[in-house]
This record gives structure tokens, C-alpha cells and sequence, in this order.
């Protein structure tokens, strides 16, 4: 466990990670027809896809429409059979708008597009794998939190998440294409917590629950938490993000897909210690 700033921790109450005040953070969308792959799936991250439209990554290769072209968003694909053409000209059946059924063509053309019956592409097999999969966001529980009592300034604040491997890995998948197949294996590397402003923390794992009545209560977290607490009063808005690998090898090659995922806001209310003086 690493900390950016002032360290932090403070328990108070017992909180599970689907606490029905956690509130969601904003998430992009993703939009388009069935060929997108390894867009959303509630995040994001890595290498720049090599084929893209409109923001979004799309296979290079689809087997009724053929090759992708970036250039003009257009899938490409030879006509069987052929109509009569000039010499040196074929027809291609084009579909655009990034394979928008909808938009479909024909142009005569004398050579394909750059790219046109190049073979599978491992990175874009291992993306496809990928969005087969579900990394979730991890569901992020402190104490104390607001909803079930404040805490105070300078005592321990304990964060974990839900553990398994949906939310921590290792998770596997593959996917294949004319004969080559890339396997993946997604897990998470770590876990940073967002405590305030200007106080990050670092963890390994998921972090220990905390229990009013367990061993280690009123103390510090094992292993995830802000040790030293609060350095003031305040309503702070708590988040997590797990950092996932996502490992991938075939056709002789092997590379990393980095990916990201966001947990809702858990609010901690944070109270000054009040002395009582006769």
C-alpha cells in the first residue's frame, strides 16, 4: 500500500460494497452496430486501435464485409460474381459509416484500398477476446462512511472492494480468425483509492472489510487503508479504480492492453474530536 499526501484512516461502521448510497460515476457510451469491440465495457485504456471509426475501435477484418479502410470508413469487399468492368477494374461492394448496414455501395475501382486482404492481426484478435469478457468496476466500501455515522479527524479509514475474479482476475479468453488464435489474461495490478483532492491511496488488493467487532477494531486496515486519517473535518467523496494487465500472445507475437475501471462515490463524513472540559 502506497500513499500520496497526508496518510488517512478511520473506522466507524460496517459498509458492503452495494450500499445503496454509493452513488455512479459517469461513464462514457458507446453507440454504433454489432462490430464494435473492446470499446466501453465500462472502460478503457491501452494501445490505439488500428482500425477506428467515430472514436470507437472496429475489427479490421469482417467476414461478410470484408476489410476495413480508416481513410474513408468504409468496409470493402470484391463481388461474386462480377459485373462487366473495363479492363484493370473490379467492382467492390463497400459498406461505410464504419459497417452501418444501411449505407451500402458499389464503386469500380482499379486496386482496393491499402490494407485489402492483409492477414489477421493478433492485437485486434486479443481486443476481441477482451470484449468477451467482463472486468467490472469494483464495488468500494469505506469506513465510516456518512450514511452509517461520521467519523473523526486523525483516526483510521478503512477501504476495500469486492473481491473474485470479475473484479481482480485473473480472467482468460481467446479468439480466433482464419486460423490464428490470441489468448489473453486480464488481472489487476492495483488499486487506487481516491480520498480526497489531494490524498491518493495505493493497494495491492481488494482490502480487508472491517468489522465493528472484529480483532482489529479501532485500529488500522492490514492491508488498504488511511492509517493516520483525516487531517480535517469535511464531507469527502471516496472512489475507486482498478488498474487491469491485460496480457495477450499468438501468431508469434505478444503484447499488453492496459485497462482501467471506476467505482461509484461513497461519501465520508469526517467530525472534529469535541472535548469536554469541566
Amino acid at each position: 500500500m502506497s500513499i500520496s499526501q497526508p496518510p488517512s484512516s478511520g473506522p466507524s461502521a460496517v459498509d458492503t460494497p452495494d450500499s445503496p448510497d454509493q452513488v455512479p460515476m459517469a461513464r462514457p457510451r458507446s453507440s454504433g452496430w454489432k462490430l464494435a469491440w473492446g470499446g466501453d465495457n465500462g472502460g478503457g485504456g491501452g494501445s490505439t486501435p488500428k482500425c477506428q471509426w467515430n472514436g470507437r475501435a472496429i475489427p479490421c477484418y469482417h467476414p461478410i464485409l470484408g476489410w476495413f479502410n480508416n481513410a474513408d470508413g468504409c468496409y470493402y469487399k470484391l463481388e461474386e460474381p462480377q459485373d462487366e468492368a473495363p479492363p484493370g477494374k473490379q467492382w467492390y461492394q463497400l459498406t461505410c459509416n464504419g459497417g452501418d448496414l444501411g449505407s451500402l455501395r458499389r464503386a469500380l475501382l482499379d486496386a482496393p484500398p491499402p490494407g485489402y486482404g492483409a492477414p489477421p492481426d493478433p492485437e485486434e484478435l486479443a481486443r476481441r477476446a477482451l470484449a468477451s469478457i467482463s472486468l467490472l468496476p469494483p464495488r468500494a466500501a469505506v469506513a465510516p462512511r456518512r450514511s452509517q455515522g461520521p467519523g473523526l479527524v486523525g483516526l483510521p479509514v478503512w477501504m476495500w472492494a469486492s473481491p473474485g475474479a470479475a473484479y481482480f482476475g485473473p480472467l482468460s479468453a481467446s479468439a480466433s480468425d482464419r486460423g490464428l488464435t490470441v489468448e489473453i489474461t486480464a488481472k489487476v495490478d492495483r488499486i487506487v483509492w481516491h480520498m480526497s483532492d489531494d490524498i491518493d491511496v495505493t493497494c495491492d488488493g481488494p482490502g480487508t472489510p472491517y468489522r465493528a467487532d472484529g480483532p482489529r477494531a479501532g485500529s488500522t486496515s492490514p492491508d488498504c487503508g488511511l492509517d493516520q486519517g483525516y487531517p480535517k473535518a469535511g464531507t469527502y467523496q471516496v472512489s475507486a479504480t482498478t488498474f487491469w494487465t491485460v496480457e495477450w500472445s499468438g501468431g508469434g507475437e505478444s503484447g499488453v492492453i492496459a485497462q482501467s475501471r471506476s467505482s461509484g462515490v461513497v461519501l465520508v463524513q469526517i467530525n472534529e474530536l469535541q472535548v469536554v472540559t469541566r
